[in-house]
């Protein structure tokens, strides 16, 4: 008997943009399915003050949290390592990468890759008076700073960068969307969800996706989601994109055993 890949024949959406789609899209045909790529958002550096004052104070810092590998290239592209840095944390390994690879040292990674579990693990860290530094996109939440804050630390954010969607992939999913169609809809963020869905209703597509198996990346992408009407089909346990394929293929794999 032939074995089938969980996703044979079947239309992924990869919704990063093209520097991170490479990839996703690698993932998802080892999985056997077709890699779609409609990139649902994009990040615009940001340069004013604040960023400038962050970075010539960088030494009066106890800790630079950064959230996002976006966060870390906005934060450096103009900014030369001249003085001792803070102590970092991260969420997310492809974060402490990146990091590793401009020379820096990450001494905290939490256990979860969710601001919740990053602020359970990070609390017994903080000290009454420490200050902080989190570089983040315009659309961050504020539950680090204010977790920590409430603990006693001196916070500053800095939004570093801010999230846009990519109007030319309109007529991309236009295409799409009229055509073959998306079977498998990974969302990677609560912003790719708020694009694809502005856009969807925008083109009057939404029963092109009504049959979609959903997968979101972890609980507050599927928060967004079920906002939104839609059924969240798969939600791994780690929250990286290898993960969330996995789950989506397990789900997969328990409908056709059903069938």
């Amino acid at each position: 008997m032939k074995r089938t890949s969980p996703l044979e024949g079947m239309n992924v959406l990869v919704p990063r943009g093209k520097k991170e789609a490479q990839s996703f899209s690698a993932l998802i045909r080892s999985y056997g399915g077709m890699p779609v790529e409609i990139p649902l958002i994009a990040f615009e550096p940001l340069r004013d003050i604040a960023l400038f004052q962050a970075h010539k104070k960088i030494h009066t810092y106890d800790w630079v949290i950064f959230t996002s590998k976006t966060a870390v290239d906005a934060f450096f592209e103009n900014f030369s390592l001249s003085s001792p840095f803070p102590k970092i944390a991260v969420i997310g390994g492809k974060t402490k990468k990146l990091l590793a690879e401009k020379g820096l040292k990450v001494q905290f990674v939490p256990g979860e890759y969710v601001a919740e579990g990053f602020v359970e693990d990070f609390l017994p860290l903080v000290e009454k008076g420490m200050k902080v530094l989190i570089p983040k996109g315009n659309l961050a939440r504020d539950y680090i700073a204010a977790s920590l804050s409430e603990k006693g630390a001196n916070v500053d954010e800095i939004i570093v960068y801010k999230t846009v969607f990519p109007r030319e992939s309109i007529s991309l999913l236009r295409d799409q969307l009229s055509g073959k169609g998306l079977d498998i809809l990974p969302f990677t963020s609560p912003s790719t969800v708020d694009h694809f869905m502005g856009a969807v209703k925008e083109l009057g597509f939404l029963n092109a996706v009504k049959d979609s198996v959903v997968g979101c990346i972890g609980p507050v992408t599927k928060e967004r989601a079920e906002a939104y009407g839609l059924q969240v089909h798969a939600v791994p346990e780690e929250y990286t994109v290898h993960s969330m394929l996995k789950s989506i293929s397990r789900y997969l794999a328990e409908t056709r055993r059903g069938n």
